[in-house]
C-alpha cells in the first residue's frame, strides 16, 4: 500500500507507519507542505489561548515533530515524563499517554502531524502545571485555603522548555525543596507497605497501660514493632519497653506523650497504612501550592501540629506552641502567606465588628453596664458614656460603636501581638489563657494564632536588629504604653496546614485533620484520578 502526504515525517512516525505495513513518497512543493503544516497546528490550537500564542511567536515551527535529533530528545523526555506522573502522586490518566503514543504511531497526513504536535504541547502544559504548582485550585476545595498559588504563564513554560535541555527543564519544574523529596520516598515506603499487606492486625479495646497483659497487648506489641516504633520482641506485658514505644509513637502523631494506650492514642495506631499514604499524597499537593521562594528567614505555622516555628535556613532556630481558630464555620484559622512588619507591645484589642454584634451587643441591649472592661467609642472617637446609652434600638447593622479593650495583662492579645496586615484580619499573640497551651487539640481562639511563648518570640525577632532584644523588649513593655515596633526586615510568613510532614530523620509524621481540610483534598484528588490500591490494614 502507498500513501502520498505532503510533509517529511520525523523518522520515529516513519517507523511506526512502516511497522503497520505502510509506504511513503512526497511528492508535494515544499512550501505547500508547510502551509498545510502550519494550517493543522493553528486548527488544532484555535481553542488553547495559551498554545496557540505560543506557536504565532515562533511561525509555526514544531518543537516535537521536526527532524532532527533534538525534537527526538523532546518527545521522549516528555514520554518519560508522563510515564512517571505517579511517583508525584498525580493520575496518569489525565495527561493521556497512551493515547498520544496510539496518535503518534497512527500519523498518515499533514493534519494528523500538526494535530501530534499540539497534542504534545497540551499534555507538556497541564503535566508542567500540576507537578509544579498542583492539580487542584485550592480556593474552590475550601473557602478557608486562601493560598495563592504561584501559577507560572502557559504560555512560557512552552517557550522556556523550547530553548533549555528537555530533560533537565521536566526535572527542575516538581518543588526542590527536602521535604518534596522525603514525601516522595515516604509515598513509595507506604505503597510497598500495601503491597505487603499492610501493617499488623489491628488492636482491640480503648485502653491498655502499663502492667496490662493479654491478647490486646500482644497486638499492640505487634503493630508498633510493623510501623517501626518497637524492636521485636515476645512480650505479653505492657512493659517499658512497650511504654517507650507508645510514647515515640504518640510525639510523631501529636499526642500526649504519657505512654499510655488511652482511646485516642488507639484510633491513631489502628489508622490503615492507606489512610496514612493519602495523607502524603495530600502533603505532596499542599508542597507544590507552595512551591515558590519562602524566605531564607521565615515563619512557619501549622495549624494541625498547633505549632509556630522561625526557620532560618532550613533550620528551625525557635518553636513554641500555638492556639488555633476553634472548628465552627467563622472562626476557622484560614492558611495563607503574608509578611510580618511589626508588633505591638502592650497592644489594645480593637474588637472585629463580627464579635461585636454577635457576642457583645446582645449583652448590651440587656444590660448598658456588660463587659465593663471594654471601651465603647463613637465614629469620632470619643468614649460613650454607657450610662446615657440606649442600646437596645441597634441591630448588627445599625450599631455605630467601637469597642476596645485597652492595654493590660488581662487583655485578649496579651502583651504583644505580631502583625502581618492582611485582609482576614489574623495575626500572632499572646494570650492571658495560658491552660489552654497543655491541651492537645489546641483549637479555642476566634482564628488568630495565640503563642506560648509570645516574649521569647519576639525576642528572637528582635535578635535581627538589636543587640540586646530582650532589654529592649522589656524595656517597651514596662511602660505600659502602646507601642509599635518595625521589623527592620520584613519577615515571610506561611500559615499552613499539613496533616503528614517529615522529620529530621526523613520520616512521616501525621496530626489530626483538626478542620477536615485534607479529607476534602483527598476526595477531590481522588475524582481527578488519583487512587490507591484497595489493601487494609
Amino acid at each position: 500500500m502507498t500513501m502520498t502526504i505532503r510533509f517529511p515525517l520525523r523518522a520515529t512516525l516513519f517507523a511506526a507507519a512502516c511497522a503497520l505495513g505502510l509506504t511513503f513518497s512526497v511528492t508535494a512543493p515544499a512550501q505547500a507542505q508547510v502551509t498545510a503544516f502550519k494550517q493543522a497546528v493553528a486548527e488544532a490550537a484555535a481553542d488553547d489561548d495559551s498554545i496557540a500564542a505560543f506557536y504565532r511567536q515562533r511561525d509555526y515551527q514544531p518543537i516535537w515533530t521536526a527532524e532532527g535529533e533534538m525534537a527526538r530528545t523532546r518527545r521522549a523526555a516528555l514520554l518519560d515524563a508522563l510515564s512517571g506522573v505517579s511517583v508525584h502522586g498525580l493520575p496518569e490518566a489525565r495527561y493521556g499517554v497512551a493515547a498520544l503514543k496510539a496518535r503518534m504511531a497512527a500519523v498518515r497526513t499533514t493534519r494528523d502531524l500538526g494535530e501530534v504536535e499540539v497534542a504534545m504541547s497540551r499534555a507538556f502544559v497541564t503535566y508542567a502545571k500540576d507537578v509544579q504548582t498542583g492539580l487542584l485550585t485550592p480556593s474552590k476545595i475550601d473557602d478557608g485555603i486562601k493560598r495563592k498559588v504561584p501559577l507560572h504563564d502557559r504560555t512560557a513554560y512552552l517557550t522556556e522548555f523550547a530553548d533549555s535541555a528537555p530533560q533537565a527543564y521536566l526535572r527542575a519544574l516538581p518543588p526542590v525543596t527536602a521535604e518534596y523529596r522525603a514525601l516522595m520516598k515516604e509515598k513509595l515506603r507506604f505503597e510497598h507497605l500495601i503491597a505487603l499487606g499492610g501493617w499488623a492486625p489491628t488492636v482491640p479495646g480503648s485502653k491498655l497501660e502499663p502492667g496490662d497483659t493479654g491478647t490486646a497487648v500482644i497486638a499492640l506489641r505487634d503493630r508498633l514493632v510493623a510501623m517501626g516504633y518497637l524492636q521485636r520482641s515476645a512480650t505479653r506485658t505492657y512493659d517499658k519497653p512497650l511504654e517507650q514505644a507508645v510514647r515515640k509513637f504518640q510525639l510523631a502523631h501529636g499526642l500526649l506523650a504519657d505512654g499510655v494506650a488511652g482511646g485516642g492514642t488507639l484510633s491513631e495506631i489502628n489508622k490503615p497504612v492507606q489512610e496514612r499514604l493519602k495523607s502524603v499524597i495530600v502533603a505532596m499537593e499542599r508542597e507544590r501550592w507552595m512551591n515558590r521562594d519562602r524566605g531564607e528567614r521565615h515563619i512557619w505555622v501549622n495549624q494541625t501540629d498547633f505549632s509556630a516555628k522561625i526557620i532560618d535556613h532550613g533550620r528551625v532556630t525557635f518553636e513554641t506552641r500555638s492556639v488555633v481558630g476553634k472548628n465552627v464555620p467563622d472562626r476557622r484559622s484560614p492558611e495563607f502567606s503574608d509578611e510580618m512588619e511589626h508588633m505591638i507591645i502592650n497592644p489594645s484589642w480593637h474588637i472585629p465588628r463580627s464579635i461585636i454584634v454577635k457576642e457583645y451587643l446582645p449583652k448590651l441591649r440587656n444590660n448598658p453596664g456588660a463587659a465593663g472592661h471594654l471601651i465603647i467609642t463613637d465614629s469620632r472617637g470619643r468614649r460613650v458614656n454607657r450610662a446615657n446609652a440606649d442600646f437596645s434600638q441597634y441591630t448588627g447593622n445599625s450599631f455605630p460603636f467601637d469597642m476596645r479593650q485597652p492595654p493590660s495583662s488581662r487583655n485578649a492579645l496579651g502583651l504583644v501581638k505580631f502583625m502581618f496586615p492582611n485582609r482576614y484580619n489574623i495575626y500572632l499573640h499572646d494570650t492571658p489563657q495560658k491552660s489552654l497551651f497543655n491541651r492537645e487539640v489546641r483549637a479555642f481562639s476566634h482564628g488568630c494564632i495565640r503563642l506560648q511563648e509570645p516574649f521569647e518570640f519576639a525576642y528572637a525577632l528582635l535578635a535581627a536588629q538589636s543587640d540586646d532584644p530582650q532589654g529592649l523588649f522589656q524595656s517597651i513593655l514596662k511602660t505600659g504604653v502602646e507601642t509599635k515596633v518595625e521589623l527592620e526586615t520584613p519577615l515571610p510568613v506561611h500559615i499552613i496546614y499539613r496533616t503528614a510532614f517529615t522529620n529530621e530523620q526523613g520520616r512521616a509524621e501525621f496530626r489530626r485533620d483538626v478542620y477536615g481540610r485534607d479529607a476534602k483534598i483527598w476526595d477531590a484528588l481522588n475524582q481527578a484520578g488519583v487512587a490507591l490500591g484497595t489493601v487494609q490494614g
